[in-house]
């Protein structure tokens, strides 16, 4: 008599990746980066192991106050947190996203 394998868990939910970002800011950018025009991607699974990924964009400033221009980061996000971010490489396909701006709430 066999066992019987127990069912995989159902597929987490795609995460909001606006709503993150909003709440998650200050540990993706770093405050006196001043981030601003900020855009994200759509979250994509991140493969068999489950957990999603998505691109953040925006402009930055340097720490000497000059413009750095659009820098991004590729976002690992598992049960609804930003589990680690990195800057992008030229493995991801960050650049061939298509972005949505982050609607900052006051």
């Amino acid at each position: 008599m066999r066992v019987k394998e127990a069912a995989p868990p159902p597929p987490e939910q795609p995460p909001d990746v606006e709503l993150l970002v909003r709440k998650n800011l200050n540990s993706i950018f770093v405050v006196t980066s001043l981030p601003r025009e900020i855009r994200v991607s759509e979250p994509r699974r991140a493969g068999p192991g489950g957990g999603w990924t998505a691109c953040v964009r925006a402009e930055l400033t340097s720490a000497t106050g000059s413009a750095l221009g659009a820098q991004t980061y590729r976002l690992a996000i598992a049960g609804g947190d930003i589990v680690d971010r990195r800057r992008v490489g030229k493995e991801d396909n960050c650049a061939s996203e298509h972005y949505m701006p982050v609607l900052m709430v006051k």
